[in-house]
């Protein structure tokens, strides 16, 4: 008797899942050593029949999104250099469309993208002896790599040629027979590609973890090789003069030396911004009434205060903009909070780097920003005290907060430093982007009744800030605590949250403050 599963009654997802079940699994515990090797091999072929399939998949969705849905030649939102989508004739935000389906950056869909063009599209005998399971996707993105720059012509003779013997070849061996065939059918091919190489020049840096960073640096072989001759010699020359440490270390200290050189100018050779993080619960001095809750501070004063912005986010009606916004914290920032800060840095000697600057964030409990300042005007507001009660006066009313709203399109300096300092990076999923090269954009569109307040504010790319003006139905919204939705024209929907701000379901970031000696019980004597 055979039984047959029962088709489910769901969406598309389910139905595509109950259609492709997973090839069934044998029992590992079971299987001699023999039957493991075959199915590694069974394996390897259905990951390459599948990659392809993905690759099919992608080309067909390119072929949903022309370019003629982006701003045209001429237009002022038209792309002007860099960044377009490597299938021809496509829009410029499809990468950005597959890395928020894929939940992966936007480089990785770039190259996603450029495989799938390169084996579908352009070698169809390689994108079927996948499809096949006669070679995986990890050779089959070797042939697009090599032949990405040669002509169609080209490439079908080497295809030919290559092909039948690529699946028993090792992934070095295979690049040098693609090369070496290109270049009998093309004489140019191997200068095209050199020439192209030298325009991917660049220097990039990433993190390794543990606070530790990796500056790379892709340059021609003769560049390289003269940057490492010195670099190297400077590092042996420290070890001939006795320093012990590892070879790589002193190797790294000679890099970092020979680029941050003090100039002729007598500038420090290295400089920092740094950012002093202040969670309001700890500034509460010892006895002090600190911590009146929100209800308590909206009775004593009725009046607008600096951090009482409105709703944002895409689809908002503006009418009803400033209505129904909840404070950021549930404790006002007061004159109290800012002389114990001031207290605090001074018995530190905290201090701006020599060249540099320094800046004083202030947050809740969960990391939602509440202000932002500098130390000068950190010390002119602790001075100053309550404009209402008087200097000396120990109230609750806020003595800082967000910058205000501004009536116009441009943004304030102070809104801009809030902004840098609350997210950190462009706010577009999978975008890493320092927000010092990120444009200050509306989320609700200034035309549409967006104000021009920092719940209504993020930092964007200029990339992403264009997909968000230009993409036709991509939807935006932020949220009161700087927590960012975007969902595209197929509904799939991403988050980031700022860089400070835990997750709603973890563990507090910090303990309760510590109680006053007035809020502790007598002991019994």
């Amino acid at each position: 008797m055979t039984v047959t599963a029962e088709q489910p009654q769901g969406g598309l997802i389910e139905w595509l899942l109950w259609r492709e079940p997973s090839v069934e699994r044998l029992p590992v515990a079971r299987l001699t050593a023999e039957q493991k090797v075959t199915e590694l091999q069974r394996v390897r072929a259905r990951k390459g029949m599948d990659d392809a399939y993905e690759a099919e998949l992608l080309m067909s969705l390119a072929g949903d999104r022309p370019d003629t849905d982006d701003p045209p030649p001429g237009h002022p939102g038209a792309r002007r250099r860099g960044g377009g989508s490597p299938v021809p004739g496509t829009s410029e935000f499809l990468p950005d469309e597959v890395a928020l389906v894929l939940n992966c950056g936007r480089p990785y869909a770039v190259g996603l993208l450029a495989d799938a063009f390169q084996v579908v599209e352009r070698m169809p005998a390689v994108h079927a002896a996948c499809a096949a399971g006669r070679l995986d996707w990890f050779r089959a993105r070797v042939f697009a790599d090599v032949l990405a720059g040669a002509t169609d012509e080209v490439a079908a003779a080497v295809v030919a040629a290559v092909l039948p013997e690529a699946a028993g070849l090792s992934s070095g061996k295979l690049r040098t027979r693609l090369v070496a065939a290109a270049v009998a059918a093309d004489e140019e091919f191997a200068e095209r590609r050199r020439i192209e190489a030298e325009r991917r020049a660049a220097v990039r840096v990433h993190p390794t973890g543990d606070g530790m960073s990796a500056l790379t640096t892709e340059a021609p072989s003769a560049v390289a090789a003269a940057m490492w001759s010195v670099i190297d010699q400077a590092a042996q020359l420290a070890r001939t003069a006795g320093d012990d440490r590892p070879i790589g270390v002193l190797r790294a200290e000679a890099h970092a030396a020979l680029v941050l050189r003090t100039g002729d100018d007598g500038h420090p050779a290295m400089t920092g911004h740094l950012t002093i993080t202040a969670p309001l619960s700890a500034l509460r001095p010892p006895g002090s009434a600190l911590g009146m809750g929100a209800a308590d501070y909206a009775g004593e004063a009725g009046a607008p205060h600096a951090y009482g912005a409105g709703t944002t986010g895409a689809g908002t009606d503006p009418r009803h903009l400033g209505q129904g916004m909840p404070q950021l914290g549930s404790t006002p920032i007061t004159t109290a909070h800012l002389r114990e800060l001031l207290a605090q840095l001074g018995a530190l000697g905290v201090q701006a780097p020599a060249g540099g600057t320094l800046a004083l964030a202030l947050t809740d409990d969960d990391g939602a920003l509440l202000a932002t300042t500098t130390p000068a005007e950190l010390a002119r507001l602790a001075a100053r005290g309550c404009t209402t009660h008087g200097r000396n006066a120990d109230c609750g009313c806020p003595a800082l907060g967000p910058p205000p709203a501004v009536p116009g399109y441009a943004h304030t300096a102070a809104q801009e430093r809030f902004l840098r300092l609350r997210d950190r990076t462009c706010r577009h999923p999978g975008c890493g982007q320092p927000a010092g090269r990120t444009d200050a954009d509306h989320v609700l569109p200034y035309d549409c009744g967006g104000r021009t307040t920092c719940h209504n504010l993020c930092c964007l790319c200029r990339t992403h800030h264009r997909l968000k003006t230009f993409a036709r139905g991509w939807r935006y919204r932020l949220h009161p605590d700087g927590t960012l939705t975007v969902t595209t024209a197929t509904g799939v929907t991403r988050t980031t949250r700022p860089a400070g701000l835990r997750h709603p379901q973890q563990q507090r970031a910090l303990p309760p403050p510590r109680p006053s000696p007035a809020d502790q019980d007598t002991p019994p004597f």
